[in-house]
């Protein structure tokens, strides 16, 4: 996974024999996981392995109905679906099972077997593998799955064009899951189903139209059906725009977020490249919803990635991970050079802070935390490889850096991706346990990323180089009750506990700060740029006046609202929970920061972030080492480990050499990558 020398490996772009070889066969010829990797890439086999996802694959008999029918359903009324999960059984095997409970009785999932996410994805696992192969069984496993997935669009009444989730093992549909999941019947209303089902149209069309006629018109048929769906909905709310927390965001995103609209908009970029204009024109108007969701890097929080939801501007998430990608590709399709430039930011700004808090952590709410997801880390891979083409050469690098997180570089320090058998694990725990399952989700995301080093052997190279993550000093946060309280301070702990309606307090709780009382927090970080995370009110309510002192001195100060959030609009909680830049610099040598109430103040946490954060790499080589400069000026740091390197400005472009001394240059905002 990593890093940015002259003399990366490179893999052969043929096939591979690997990925045609029986399991047992595979496992035998590459042993375990780690060595797999390293196989492939010295043999320059194929990553991509389809043998745990076609294991996951069931055949589904399907009736044609008023409401539900599918292409060719009279001559061959059977369609195909991945189960949910599979739970590892122990042995070395995996057990599949679908959402939810089992009703022995009935043979019926709470959820059901299958669902309408996962079979939409895993379409587009065997389409890009037909592409990039040519292999007649994924065209076949391809047009199955589709033929599964159109089977749970609606085609007629009220909600004709949407998508049913759930369906039992022998082919019925549940459009209402226990527990009750929103949209309720899932059919009701656009969702996130849906757009993932007009991604897999909108590929599938693409591909498929050269290849025959017949199905694709009925896959851009059906993907029409979605348009004529959402044109009810979000594309009927086009240009118009709605308050968070005081904040214009766009009221046309799919189910209020770019990072439903993103998966959508992947479909929409394949369909208009292949001439669909009705499919274009739905691209540009999500893009532009999209597009008004990217952060600016200068300003801090959150480092120039693209907000995935309208319910909070202090939230990330990993299933936000597609909007880069997704506002590449468009941009690339529709000439919209401000939308390549806001893919760029996010992978050239954004993904760095990420590897330097130990990986593609599930959320930022607004602080890392949460489990590690092949989902999280598939977007930043695809994210930079899509901004690589409009952006600088390094953004290559640091998707094959990304990419690592399958061979080593998490917090686990363990493989997560298995080329024999092409397994991926169901995540790493914030503490380094891995859960060893393997569902559709991940198995999905994990092909998704290997189809994409696959296609990039210089990426792959880097990627499959990576043995384990060493260390990093990405974020850190000093919770407020921790430092030291004036008298007239108080701790609270909120009786919802840590979870706000749109954002978790650092540490479950914050401390009310009367006027005129003081927090004082201890920092060491030379260099250390500093954020203030305050649980702003709607209304004004004074100004938290920060100082840095050393020796008694003050150094330097600033005020940041208390208050004054705004209108809440249609977030689900007053007030907002997003960290605020404070300026300046930390000298050399331990100061004091003491952040001072003037009127009502909820303050939860210092954030410190260094002005040059690392990843240390352990290779197949030695080490590789990340820097990423989180201010505007040059920096030279420390090298942490032996090798050469390069460095990259803002947009992942060169910018000359790492120093050859016991110091590594940084460019301002950008990144360097050495290696031995």
């Amino acid at each position: 996974m990593e890093t940015s020398r002259r003399t990366f490996l490179t893999l052969a772009a043929a096939a591979s024999a690997l990925a045609l070889l029986p399991v047992d066969a595979a496992v035998a010829q590459t042993g375990a996981i780690r060595s797999g990797a390293s196989v492939a890439a010295a043999q320059g086999l194929r990553l991509t392995n389809l043998a745990h996802l076609r294991f996951l694959l069931a055949d589904v008999p399907v009736a044609a109905s008023a409401a539900h029918t599918t292409f060719g359903i009279d001559a061959a009324p059977v369609v195909r679906a991945p189960w949910t999960y599979a739970d590892a059984d122990g042995a070395g095997g995996f057990r599949r099972v679908g959402g939810g409970s089992l009703d022995s009785s009935t043979g019926y999932w709470s959820q059901g077997a299958f669902n309408a996410d996962d079979i939409a994805r895993a379409a587009v696992v065997f389409v890009r593998d037909w592409i990039a192969t040519g292999d007649a069984r994924s065209r076949d496993d391809a047009r199955d799955v589709l033929r599964g997935l159109a089977y749970l669009q609606t085609v007629s009444g009220a909600d004709a064009g949407r998508v049913v989730l759930w369906q039992q093992q022998d082919g019925t549909l549940n459009p209402s899951a226990i527990p009750v999941e929103l949209p309720d019947p899932s059919d009701s209303a656009e969702s996130y189903w849906l757009a993932r089902t007009v991604w897999a149209f909108g590929e599938g069309y693409a591909a498929f139209r050269n290849e025959d006629a017949a199905f694709a018109g009925f896959l851009l048929d059906r993907l029409h059906l979605c348009l004529d769906a959402l044109e009810r909905e979000s594309l009927s709310r086009a240009g118009q725009w709605v308050l968070s927390d005081g904040r214009p965001l766009p009221a046309w995103l799919i189910a209020g977020g770019a990072d439903a609209t993103a998966e959508a908009m992947l479909g929409l970029a394949s369909a208009a490249g292949a001439g669909d204009d009705r499919s274009r024109a739905a691209l540009e108007t999500y893009g532009e919803g999209v597009a008004a969701m990217a952060t600016v890097p200068r300003v801090g929080w959150l480092f120039g990635a693209v907000l995935p939801w309208t319910g909070s501007l202090g939230f990330w998430h990993a299933w936000g991970a597609a909007a880069p990608e997704a506002l590449g590709r468009a941009g690339t399709v529709l000439g919209r050079q401000a939308w390549t430039a806001a893919a760029v930011a996010d992978a050239a700004r954004f993904t760095p802070q990420v590897l330097a808090t130990g990986g593609p952590h599930n959320a930022w709410a607004p602080l890392p935390a949460e489990a590690q997801i092949a989902y999280g880390a598939h977007g930043r891979v695809a994210g930079a490889v899509q901004a690589a083409a409009s952006g600088g050469e390094g953004l290559r690098v640091l998707a094959g850096l990304a990419a690592g997180w399958f061979f080593g570089a998490n917090t686990a320090n363990v493989a997560t991706y298995d080329p024999a058998t092409g397994v991926t694990f169901d995540g790493v725990e914030t503490d380094g346990r891995v859960n060893r399952n393997s569902g559709a989700e991940s198995t999905i995301h994990g092909l998704l990323t290997m189809l994409l080093l696959d296609a990039n052997p210089d990426i792959a190279a880097v990627a499959t180089s990576i043995t384990g993550l060493r260390s990093f000093s990405g974020l850190r946060a000093v919770d407020a009750e921790n430092a030291r309280l004036s008298a007239g301070c108080t701790v609270v702990h909120p009786e919802g506990g840590a979870w706000t309606g749109e954002g978790n307090l650092s540490g479950g709780a914050f401390v009310q700060v009367p006027a005129g009382e003081w927090v004082e927090f201890d920092v060491t970080e030379a260099g250390g740029i500093l954020h203030g995370l305050v649980w702003r009110q709607a209304a004004d309510s004074g100004e938290a006046e920060w100082e840095v002192l050393q020796g008694g001195r003050s150094l330097w100060s600033t005020r940041t609202p208390a208050g004054g959030a705004g209108d809440r609009g249609l977030t689900e909680a007053e007030g907002m929970l997003v960290p605020q830049l404070l300026g300046g610099s930390l000298p050399d040598g331990p100061v004091t920061v003491r952040c001072t109430s003037t009127g009502d103040l909820r303050l939860d946490a210092l954030v410190i972030q260094p002005q040059v954060a690392t990843a240390v790499y352990a290779t197949t080589t030695g080490s590789a080492v990340l820097y990423a400069n989180g201010s505007g000026s040059d920096a030279r740091v420390t090298r942490l480990a032996p090798g050469d390197g390069r460095a990259y400005d803002a947009g992942g472009s060169q910018r000359g050499q790492a120093a050859a001394s016991g110091q590594v240059r940084v460019r301002g905002e950008g990144f360097t990558i050495t290696r031995s």
